[in-house]
């Protein structure tokens, strides 16, 4: 099977106008896109902020139990 070229030459209009509607579908997918997962990734970044902030506070905690200095009194 043999191509034969086409009559009509392909101008930069013509490319230009192509990657335009190439690119329009594409933002409106991730438009949509985003539209449908933000709802969703708001309450788990608070929780994952929160899981940080606690993971954070007990090893903050364990190891300024670790290092510190435990004075003990006698009496005589």
């Amino acid at each position: 099977m043999t191509s034969q070229p086409s009559a009509k030459r392909i101008t930069p209009a013509d490319i230009e106008a192509q990657v335009r509607q190439i690119t329009g579908h594409v933002d409106q997918t991730i438009a949509r896109t985003t539209e449908v997962v933000k709802p969703k990734l708001v309450p788990l970044g608070a929780a994952g902020g929160a899981v940080l902030v606690a993971a954070t506070y007990l090893l903050g905690r364990r190891r300024g139990r670790r290092r510190s200095t435990v004075v003990e009194i006698r009496r005589v």
